[in-house]
Order: structure tokens, then sequence, then C-alpha cells
């Protein structure tokens, strides 16, 4: 096996391990690391959780001595400032590492290079870009708001053969397996928030918290241009995880007495200027303000199809179950496409969970 087959190989190991804090590392990215000294594994670790170590001194940690010398491989460029934690950059130096292989930069400003200018300062060979696709797929959330200075966008529909979220009745639980509902959790973990619109509140009653797997509460954001969701929803209990109402300030001023009824349940209420259809483009910029890196939309149709009209929405979740309804509701509420200029889903990705077919993808515009 030649040496580049064998380098592909650790970063892959490298992917692997990061995968394992993608339930808990929101905001951060998830990172893996590697030592490798004389063609052996000598050390190896990931981040494993917002405010926890990083992978890198995980893995040199688990190395010791036998990290001086030896090459780390890493997903992501080693930090350089500090946060939580130290700078990774000062162990690396510290352990007697030779050689940096790293497959990405890191774009978050207070790193951007300056983690690769240090280590060759400081004698330390880097290469860069080794599967640099691959990693950048890994922490696309991450690398979106870093990059781009607004939240990612992903869209969960869970939905029938013909299109149906819900029956002629309203009744919506459950359309999907139960597989697929685990997985519907796993996917509001890895996401900085969850959205959903003031119907689905009122007409679903939804959680929006992570219960059939272990994992991080995302923040959890309901729209109410109008301000009119029940107070007594239980998306309103901020016991196990926050929540934010966006609303129309006009509306919150006059309804006062129930901002206050909120904000004693512990809920942020923030007052957006303009009409009650709160625009796309507005929400997200008031939620880069807020930090918010991610967010999961989950329903309803109006708030989905409010998205997809303004080009906002960069990666669609499809959990299709094999049923047919005929009627009911319908998961998108947008002006119709043409067959000329559809919205299309590329970059696919299509595999089983249960009963159901997932397809994912990102969104390409006309």
């Amino acid at each position: 096996m030649g040496m580049k087959t064998r380098e592909i190989d650790y970063m892959v190991r490298c992917f692997e391990l990061a995968r394992r804090g993608a339930r808990w590392t929101t905001p951060n990215p998830i990172v893996g690391c590697l030592i490798v000294k004389d063609g052996r594994i000598v050390g190896e670790g990931y981040h494993p959780a917002f405010g926890g170590p990083h992978a890198e001194v995980v893995a040199l940690k688990q190395a010791g001595r036998k990290a001086k010398g030896a090459t780390l491989y890493v997903n992501l460029e080693p930090c350089v400032h500090r946060g939580k934690t130290p700078p990774c950059t000062d162990a690396i130096i510290g352990a007697g590492i030779r050689t940096v292989v790293a497959a990405i930069a890191d774009p978050n400003p207070l790193v951007a290079g300056r983690g690769f200018r240090i280590l060759r300062k400081s004698g330390i060979t880097v290469k860069t870009g080794l599967l640099r696709t691959e990693a950048r797929l890994l922490n696309e959330r991450f690398l979106w708001f870093m990059e781009k200075g607004r939240p990612f966008v992903g869209v969960k529909l869970a939905q029938t053969l013909d299109g149906r979220i819900a029956d002629r009745t309203g009744q919506s639980r459950w359309i999907s397996s139960i597989p697929a509902r685990v997985y519907a959790h796993e996917l509001r973990a890895r996401y900085h928030a969850v959205m959903v619109g003031a119907e689905t509140v009122r007409q679903d009653n939804p959680d929006l918290t992570v219960r059939h797997v272990r994992g991080r509460q995302p923040v959890r954001i309901v729209l109410d241009g109008s301000f009119t969701a029940p107070v007594n929803r239980n998306v309103f209990r901020t016991s196990r995880a926050q929540t934010i109402v966006l609303t129309s300030l006009r509306r919150m001023q006059v309804n006062r007495k129930k901002t206050v009824m909120l904000e004693r349940k512990g809920v942020q209420v923030l007052g957006i200027d303009g009409p009650p259809r709160l625009k796309a483009e507005v929400i997200l910029k008031v939620l880069a303000g807020l930090g918010i890196t991610s967010v999961l939309i989950e329903g309803g149709g109006t708030t989905i199809g409010g998205f997809l009209e303004e080009k906002l929405v960069d990666r669609l979740h499809g959990i299709i179950a094999p049923l047919v309804l005929g009627s009911g509701k319908t998961g998108l509420d947008l002006n119709g496409q043409t067959l000329r200029t559809p919205i299309r889903l590329v970059e696919r990705t299509v595999s089983r969970i249960g009963d159901d077919v997932v397809i994912e993808g990102r969104l390409e515009f006309p």
C-alpha cells in the first residue's frame, strides 16, 4: 500500500472519529484526529461535545511521548485561539509533532490560516487539501455560517407517496416509521436550531426536543408573525430546551400581556419590524445575530414555502412513507414551479430507513 493510499485511509478514519461527536458539538465543527508514527496509529481522538476537549488534545494525550516526531492527521485546521479550551497549536508544538496533515482550513475569523502559519513558523511541516471535498461536506453547516454569514437552512419533510403530511382530519401521527422518526431526532441534534410555524404549534403541539437518541437539545424557534400560538403548548416548556418566538413587533406591542406570560415561562420573544408575514431573509439575519449557525425547518407548509420562494433552503431531508392518502395536508405551500423551471435536488443520496425511503440533497433553484 502506497503512502498516498495510507494517508487517505488515515483521513477517512479522522472523518469516522469526527462523526462520533455529531450530536453534541454544535455550534462547533466536528473534528477527528490521528497521531501516526512509523506507520502505526499511536493516538486518536475526536471533539466529544461543545465546550469539551478538542480532537487534537485527546489524540495527543493518548499518544503521550510517542507523539514526538510523529505525524498528526486532522480534518480541520487546528485552532490557534483560546476559547473554552487552550489553543490546539500550543499542544501540537509542545508534543513535538513533526508533520500536520489537515484536510481543510478553518474559515472562522479567529483561525483562518493562522493555525497553519504558527505551526510552520515553529518548524512543523504542514500539508493541506487531502480529501478536501469530503471534509467540507462533513462540516457543511459550520463552514456555511462562517463563510456566508447566515445560518445553514435544512428542511425536513416526512410525507406519503402522494405528498401528504397529514390526513384530511389533520392527523399526522404517524406517517413515517419508528426508525425514520429516530433519524429525524438525529437530525435535530445535528442542527443548532429547529423551526416551525405557529400553525404547526397549534395543530400538532410538538415538543421539538431530541428524545429518541442521545444528543444536545437544539434551540427551538417558533415563527408566529400574528402572535396567535397558544401559550400552553409543549414547545413553550423551557425546562429541557431553549425556545425563541419571532413575531411582528407591532403584534408584540399590542399583546404585551402574552409577551410577559411567555417570558415568565423562560421563552425569549423577539419582535421584528414589518408585516406579520415575516420574510425568510430577515428571519435569518435575526438568527445570525443570535449566533445560530444552522436551522432545521420542520413545518408547516407555509413556513417551508416562504423559505423556498426566497431561495433560502440549502438542504432537503425528505422521508417518504409507502402510503397513499389521496387527500389531506401537503408539505409545501408555495407558488408552483413549471416543468421548465423546477427546483432541483442535486448531489442526492437515497437510502432506506425502516419502511421509508430517505432522499436528501442540496437544492438548486432556477
